[in-house]
């Protein structure tokens, strides 16, 4: 084995280490709106749901690699408390790309990406129409996780309403053939799920007692 003590390693290398270790990594779609309306889209591939009840999701918009500064995403969800996670699926992949760019502010990025904005019902912020798998949240909390280049926001929503295309929705479940979604690896490589598995996970019998 390999020994590495982080402390060591420069930011770059810790974060080649992060994003080459811990995948594949599902991608949170993040719709927001600023204070002056202004709509924004960007792809954060650091993203997990986090519990059934309330329904809680997180993602964590790291700070600008250029500058250390705070991402637009993250400015307009600590104004607003509001913001949309879309899952990104095959059919978007591409121009959920378009997005990553760091646009100035004032940039819609629907626009950039020739994606539809559509309205939300219980928050400001527009959903993504292409995307299957639409999660209106209101903030719950923000986590803040170090400061300066490298460091990051920990950013929990409550979804307080989900929109699923019919295709992918049957019986109480997503169906994953339908939804076709796609993660993140390291570098510019991503990955589908077109070759899975099943495990039935293991039930712990009693033991009978011997007395």
């Amino acid at each position: 084995m390999i020994d590495i003590d982080p402390e060591n390693l420069t930011n770059q290398e810790r974060y080649k280490l992060l994003i080459g270790s811990v995948l594949p990594r599902p991608i949170a779609f993040v719709s927001t709106l600023s204070q002056d309306g202004i709509p924004n889209l960007a792809p954060f591939s650091f993203f997990t749901g986090l519990c059934s009840t309330p329904l809680m999701i997180g993602f964590s918009p790291m700070r600008r690699g250029s500058d250390g500064e705070k991402k637009d995403t993250l400015r307009n969800i600590e104004e607003t408390g509001e913001f949309v996670v879309q899952i990104v699926s095959e059919g978007i992949v591409e121009a959920m790309n378009q997005t990553a760019a760091e646009y100035p502010p004032e940039i819609n990025e629907f626009e950039m990406a020739g994606l539809t904005p559509i309205p939300s019902t219980k928050v400001r912020p527009y959903r993504v129409k292409e995307s299957p798998i639409q999660m209106e949240c209101i903030l719950h909390q923000i986590v803040p996780l170090g400061d300066g280049i490298g460091s990051a926001n920990w950013v929990i929503g409550r979804v307080v309403e989900i929109h699923i295309a019919p295709e992918v929705y049957q019986e109480g479940r997503i169906i994953t053939a339908q939804l076709k979604p796609v993660a993140r690896l390291a570098g510019n490589s991503y990955a589908r799920t077109t070759d899975t598995f099943d495990l039935e996970r293991p039930t712990i019998q009693p033991v009978a007692s011997t007395h």
